[in-house]
């Protein structure tokens, strides 16, 4: 194959500055080097919609991280941000986990220093921590159980009715869950860029505008926004409510890439992609998310690079609690 610069240039350039051939068929390629290289491609929702068509699997956190720890492939590429990856290699220590993009980060995640973490989990020594997955490797392993949006609800209400709990990192999906629980939960004051900057007022305005829409949003959203909401779940519970319900039309509140299987499993449906607070743009996007390229994807293939690499001691102490969310979703059948 020879679409691509040599490796000394590689070494030389970078990999991101890195030139394709503009004549190349990036989908038929990256089949190619898929089936050569016995590589799984895991996408999430949020991806740009070219990407979700060439991925072997599409879903939420919860679903890819099942889907990771039973892949049979040699090599995983995660195209998502780099928490997904980084899961996706805890659990894999033995297998080569690509990550498109390095950039591809994660405010969520980056709003829970771990320095900062330690210190509030020390400070509350009878707590069980309950963390989101959307967090790095080092919070996670100061974690008793890592959840998803999927199934946070379903776990905490798992645990003993007097048990303390500590929720990190995302504040509105963790008051959402006390709120629906009652549950004792000290807070971590972490969020996520996307879901924070949906405007309720441009929501209403859509809703004036199409009073036959359902309004229905990803529990990260801001109070506000989830009170005027039809239907709050997760991004797959979400594409899930769309197929069943009988509506016709909807204003999604979450990251826009979802729309994009919620169109293909709908088409006769219509959805309007909720707007933010500070923009003229009709959506709000991931930044980090939208960094994955078709053209990033074949490289990182071709190159076996950027690869997730991890301590193994920080590695073995984050996969506990991984190893107890997926024991208890399989107890719970979710």
């Amino acid at each position: 194959m020879k679409n691509l610069v040599n490796k000394k240039d590689l070494k030389k350039f970078g990999y991101l500055s890195i030139k394709v051939k503009a004549d190349i068929d990036l989908t038929s390629e990256i089949n190619k080097l898929r089936k050569d290289k016995n590589a799984v491609i895991l996408a999430h929702y949020y991806q740009k919609g070219e990407i979700q068509d060439i991925a072997d699997f599409v879903g939420d956190s919860l679903a890819l991280a099942q889907e990771a720890v039973k892949t049979t492939a040699d090599i995983i590429l995660f195209s998502g941000v780099h928490f997904m990856a980084e899961t996706a290699k805890i659990i894999n220590p033995e297998k080569k986990v690509l990550l498109p993009d390095l950039k591809a980060g994660c405010s969520l995640a980056d709003s829970c220093d771990p320095i900062e973490f330690k210190k509030f989990v020390s400070e509350h020594p009878d707590h069980t921590v309950i963390s989101y997955i959307n967090t790095t490797a080092e919070i996670k392993a100061l974690t008793d159980i890592i959840c998803t949006s999927s199934n946070a609800m379903k776990i905490i209400e798992f645990l003993p009715d007097n048990e303390k709990i500590i929720f990190a990192p995302d504040r509105n999906l963790g008051n959402y869950i006390k709120s629906k629980t009652g549950r004792d939960m000290l807070i971590w004051d972490g969020a996520c860029h996307v879901h924070e900057k949906f405007s309720l007022e441009r929501i209403l305005e859509l809703k004036n505008l199409n009073t036959d829409a359902k309004i229905i949003a990803h529990p990260e959203c801001e109070k506000p926004i989830l009170l005027v909401a039809d239907h709050i779940g997760s991004t797959a519970s979400l594409l899930n409510y769309t197929k069943q319900d009988n509506s016709k039309k909807y204003i999604v509140a979450t990251e826009s890439g979802i729309l994009h299987q919620m169109k293909k499993a709908n088409p006769q449906k219509i959805f309007i992609p909720a707007p933010p607070k500070d923009s003229t743009c009709a959506c709000s996007d991931c930044n980090f998310m939208k960094l994955n390229t078709l053209e990033k994807i074949y490289k990182a293939l071709y190159y076996e690079m950027p690869e997730v690499i991890m301590n193994e001691e920080l590695r073995k102490k984050a996969e506990k609690p991984i190893r107890k969310m997926l024991e208890i979703s399989e107890k719970l059948g979710l």
